[in-house]
């Protein structure tokens, strides 16, 4: 079958090897998979990508062997594996957490595997960038039939603002900041309008991502050219400075503690957040860098900053996700800014290293 695969450092559009369903797995066939900017990061240097998720648990990844990317997708049931329940007919379309146990299944190369692999992150199993791609049948959740496919594909990575929300420790009326309004920080926006949480600022450099986190409803939008998010704490009961908390809590005055998100991910981020944000501030870090990065920790000390960083989401999260993509999730639909087939992918790829007029690529295999 056709895939877009990465191939001695680069990612082109070739054969793979069709997919072999194993026990309790599902064939199904890719309608409409999103880029992630993980993916760009592993295709840039795939050894020092292969290498940070080994580290971290991940099952290995082989950068020699072929590896099909794809991670957000949507997808319709062709086929059964032995030991399914069938449960989901063929012909029902399908989201599903990117995680599949193996046990001889798969196809695209690099071996069998018998434990969990990370769909879109394996030598094993092909992610949504190919025509056809192996699925957990105990893991498909069935698209509503009022959704598209297109916006059913952008569950996986809204499903990570429902995580890092939840994980913020948020409460009623706290002001909260956004710094980057791509995919990852519009999915922040999505989950706090959706909980209810307010005042919520949004900071980008580009007009289309301020435009896009506006439609996603941020109480308010501002472009860090022409000022800083930071100026705006003092209207929410926030104090900017130590000194100013300090003075604040002499004459007993109520203090209002900040929660940033950080979702650009890129080195100089954390160290600037640590620089500007107000003392007692709590930072959760969505933004995945991964690169080396330096911070000064005698000014969080001084200020007090409290780092939480999140990952990814559980199945609880994915699924409330697509629930509220058939509700509705304001903004969604313009998040989509383009799409391509499986031969247009590479150019993809290349458009979004420097992303600035783009929400999310989708592609249709």
């Amino acid at each position: 079958m056709r895939a877009a695969v990465t191939r001695g450092g680069r990612l082109v559009v070739g054969e793979v090897d069709d997919v072999t369903p194993g026990s309790g797995h599902v064939v199904a066939r890719s309608l409409a998979a999103g880029i992630c900017g993980s993916d760009l990061h592993a295709l840039a240097d795939f050894t020092h990508f292969t290498g940070l998720i080994d580290a971290v648990g991940v099952p290995a990844l082989d950068p020699a062997h072929d590896c099909v990317f794809g991670h957000e997708f949507c997808a319709e049931i062709v086929d059964h594996g032995p030991d399914t329940s069938r449960t989901l007919p063929v012909g029902t379309r399908v989201c599903s957490v990117p995680i599949i146990v193996g046990g001889g299944g798969g196809g695209g190369g690099g071996g069998g595997g018998g434990g969990v692999e990370q769909i879109g992150y394996s030598n094993v199993f092909p992610g949504a960038l190919a025509e056809y791609m192996a699925l957990q049948e105990m893991l498909l959740l069935p698209v509503p039939e009022s959704l598209s496919t297109d916006m059913a594909a952008l569950t996986e990575p809204l499903a990570v603002g429902e995580h890092a929300v939840g994980l913020s420790g948020l409460v009623p009326g706290q002001p909260c900041l956004v710094v980057g309004c791509g995919p990852v920080g519009l999915a922040v926006i999505a989950a706090l309008k959706g909980r209810g949480h307010g005042p919520v600022l949004a900071a980008d450099f580009s007009p289309t991502r301020r435009r896009l986190a506006e439609a996603f409803g941020a109480d308010e939008v501002i472009d860090p050219a022409a000022s800083s998010p930071h100026d705006r704490w003092a209207s929410f009961g926030v104090a900017r400075t130590v000194m100013e908390r300090a003075g604040a809590e002499m004459f007993g005055q109520e203090i209002t503690d900040p929660v940033i998100f950080e979702a650009v991910g890129v080195p100089g981020m954390l160290q600037s957040l640590i620089a500007d944000a107000p003392p007692r501030s709590r930072i959760v870090v969505v933004g995945v860098c991964m690169h080396s990065d330096t911070i000064e920790p005698f000014m969080a000390v001084v200020k007090e900053i409290e780092f939480r960083f999140s990952f990814g989401y559980g199945p609880a999260e994915f699924a409330a996700t697509l629930g509220r993509l058939g509700g509705g999730i304001p903004g969604a639909d313009l998040l989509v800014t383009s799409s391509v087939d499986l031969a247009g992918t590479p150019g993809a790829f290349e458009t979004l290293r420097t992303p600035g007029e783009h929400g999310k690529i989708l592609v249709h295999p």
